[in-house]
């Protein structure tokens, strides 16, 4: 597959998940708009790691739980660009709280993560969407987790931030076919930095799983640029998860 010519915006492209996104569209020739709220040195780095190997792109400060940034950093791709075809809603935070820890899931935790993982990636599909619209063609991948199947996770408030997600992908696809495709990829454990002091259980988790391992970010990645790929698809939760939820 190939995005020659294309203009993707990555949220969050700075690690992770996104970091890993944001290369392996440049490598399929899309310019790449890479997002940040705090991190501004790893995602100059991702800019860096594009531009050595041939491809384009420029990092974008916007925080995606505040509309009006998210609106700013929409119009500065467009400046640039000339506008958006591809949108990876990566972005996404989380409180390591147990799961069974009802009091530890203040308020605060849950506007928090709300904010972030289910109003931003609203808030970007909502600030891109008429430029997408205006070319009749567009594609977004919203990053929900098993965590939203489950009901496990690193705290209840983000597994249901992802079953969130989950629907909120559904009825996007709804609200903006035929022009604009929304998928979902659900991805299981992946060894990122979210594991960092973790370890330990990390390694135990991954012989456990059907094909003893976990997934790598630029599995990931390639699961979506898949779904931004293929024309056919829109409103799908695909998991990626190594038989995790079997």
């Amino acid at each position: 597959m190939e995005f020659k010519n294309k203009v993707a915006l990555v949220t969050g492209g700075s690690t992770g998940i996104g970091r890993a996104a944001s290369l392996a569209l440049a490598e399929r020739g899309a310019r790449v708009l890479v997002n940040y709220s705090r991190s501004e040195a790893d995602a100059e780095e991702t800019v860096h790691r594009i531009i050595q190997i041939g491809g384009q792109a420029i990092a974008i400060r916007a925080d995606v739980s505040c509309d009006t940034e998210v609106r700013a950093m929409v119009q500065t791709a467009v400046q640039h660009c000339g506008t958006v075809d591809l949108l990876v809603n990566n972005a996404s935070i989380t409180r390591h709280i147990p799961i069974d820890d009802l009091e530890s899931a203040t308020t605060e935790v849950w506007d928090d993560l709300f904010a972030v993982n289910v109003k931003g990636m609203f808030h970007c599909a909502r600030a891109v969407a008429p430029f997408m619209k205006k070319q009749r063609q567009g594609a977004i991948v919203n990053l929900g987790s098993i965590a939203g199947m489950t009901g496990l996770g690193s705290s209840l408030p983000y597994a249901v931030s992802k079953a969130a997600v989950h629907g909120l992908t559904r009825s996007l696809a709804r609200a903006l076919a035929p022009d604009i495709r929304v998928n979902c990829i659900v991805p299981g454990a992946v060894a990122t930095r979210w594991w960092a002091g973790k370890e330990e259980q990390m390694n135990r988790l991954a012989p456990n799983l059907p094909l003893q391992r976990i997934s790598t970010p630029e599995e990931i990645a390639q699961a979506i640029c898949s779904a931004l790929a293929l024309n056919a698809m829109t409103g799908q939760l695909i998991t990626v998860d190594c038989g995790q939820t079997l």
